[in-house]
């Protein structure tokens, strides 16, 4: 058997060594905390204000402007008619702009054309030409998918959706993520496209885990690299915890593996597995966060209860907020 070229070694940093600090083993921006500017001068009380706002010689300038403090929301005001169709299950706040953008979202027969347009409830307001009930409280179910169907409402080819298969006297449901067509196992689905949205954000840091039938070899430096995190034809992929659980009998080449990953970004697991030089056979996803597939049976479905819905919400990273940056008015006299 011909020895096959190691994996591209990850970009941030030597291999076998701790990655550096900051996303994709960046240093974070700006020099170590307590080291003084350049000149050796320290920091005064003159040179406290922001570096924006400041003019010649370190005073501030006149016509320099800070951006204003967003006004707090007066009660009863009401939301986005794309936070109330999220929250009522209609998709996520990008699926409800995009239907918006095709003209499927109306207001007492009027089809609205901002998803800025605020609303104090749902009442009038209709997708596709159905009416849209009011938010009901968050509920999750877990579904095993087969292979075959497609995680998606319609598709113009003809081909099954999991919406075709669904049992019976389910409320509204939009999926958590996707599975490609071809892969198996848990996928989640809730009412509450808020909910969804924060799940399938890679920064949420939600574990998932896949068990997967595949033909090759695995090396341990290859299962090591993978725990480092790897560049694959310019995309980043975080840490990913692969183990071979065994191989299968009668002399194949055929192995199971399991790997847990956080971020899931398209393909993830069969873009690592070929340039592993593993084919993938059979793919199933066997946990989500708190979640395990277990015994539900293919196309059913399980409700989770509040208690593992709690924790769920827990589990989920919250979203870095991204500083305002100062809105600086310059002198007429200055050149851009």
């Amino acid at each position: 058997m011909a020895d096959r070229p190691p994996p591209r070694r990850p970009t941030g940093g030597p291999p076998g060594g701790r990655p550096p600090s900051g996303p994709a083993g960046t240093r974070p921006p700006g020099g170590p905390a307590g080291t003084r500017p350049p000149g050796g001068r320290s920091r005064g009380p003159r040179d406290e204000a922001p570096a924006q706002t400041r003019g010649r010689a370190g005073r501030p300038h006149p016509r320099a402007a800070t951006s204003p403090a967003r006004p707090e929301k007066a009660p009863g005001s009401g939301d986005r008619i794309a936070k109330l169709l999220a929250r009522a299950g209609a998709g996520s706040r990008r699926d409800i702009e995009r239907m918006i953008e095709d003209g499927r979202v109306a207001l007492h027969g009027k089809v609205l054309e901002t998803p800025a347009t605020i609303l104090t409830s749902l009442d009038g307001v209709t997708v596709d030409g159905h009416p849209v009930s009011e938010a009901e409280s968050t509920r999750l179910f877990l579904f095993h998918k087969p292979a075959g169907v497609l995680t998606a409402a319609r598709d113009p080819a003809g081909r099954p959706t999991i919406y075709d298969i669904l049992p019976g006297g389910l409320p509204r449901l939009v999926p958590v993520g996707r599975l490609d067509l071809n892969t198996e196992g848990l996928l989640l689905l809730t009412n509450d496209g808020e909910l969804k949205r924060s799940l399938e954000l890679p920064s949420s840091g939600v574990p998932r885990t896949y068990r997967i039938r595949a033909y090759g070899e695995v090396r341990q430096s290859d299962l090591e690299q993978l725990a480092l995190g790897v560049t694959i034809e310019g995309m980043r992929y975080g840490p990913i915890d692969a183990s071979v659980e065994r191989r299968v009998t009668g002399g194949s080449r055929n192995i199971w593996m399991q790997m847990t990953l956080s971020e899931g970004k398209n393909r993830e697991v069969r873009r690592v597995c070929e340039a592993m030089g593993l084919q993938v056979s059979r793919l199933i996803r066997v946990g989500y966060g708190p979640f395990l597939l277990g015994d539900i049976p293919v196309r059913e479905v399980a409700e989770a209860p509040a208690s593992a819905l709690a924790q769920l919400r827990r589990s989920i990273k919250p979203a870095k907020p991204v500083p305002a940056r100062p809105v600086v008015d310059r002198p007429t006299s200055e050149k851009p």
